[in-house]
């Protein structure tokens, strides 16, 4: 059952203009379990008859700065906005796929690498 407080807050933001994202950010910030948002916000999705699950269906959650730039590159590759995500998605994907990867290299090595803050190159 999910948190009535919560839900009525949810509609309260909704009717002064904040997005789902916009909700949502502050509450995980101030420690609501994910579960219970999550909970909330499906109670106030439009109820269908039949559900259906897809395994290559993904959600996800996007500020809306970010959202902009994605639209308004949408628009110039004559997109719609989820085959622009699509795009960036698999070409992302196949990028990955042509990088030639040592074989004793694991995925997990490269991430670290790629998200490290030590600087790479060459040393002065």
């Amino acid at each position: 059952m999910p948190n009535l407080n919560l839900i009525k807050f949810i509609k309260e933001a909704r009717k002064r203009g904040f997005d789902d994202y916009e909700i949502r950010e502050p509450l995980i910030k101030n420690s609501w379990p994910i579960l219970e948002i999550d909970a909330a916000f499906n109670a106030l999705k439009p109820k269908k008859r039949v559900h259906y699950t897809f395994k290559n269906r993904v959600e996800i959650y996007l500020d809306n700065d970010l959202l902009k730039m994605i639209d308004k590159r949408a628009k110039k590759n004559m997109l719609t906005l989820p085959e622009q995500i699509e795009d960036i998605l698999r070409r992302s994907c196949l990028s990955l796929k042509n990088r030639k990867l040592l074989p004793e290299t694991k995925l997990d090595d490269m991430l670290v690498g790629i998200f490290s803050r030590r600087k790479s190159g060459k040393k002065k």
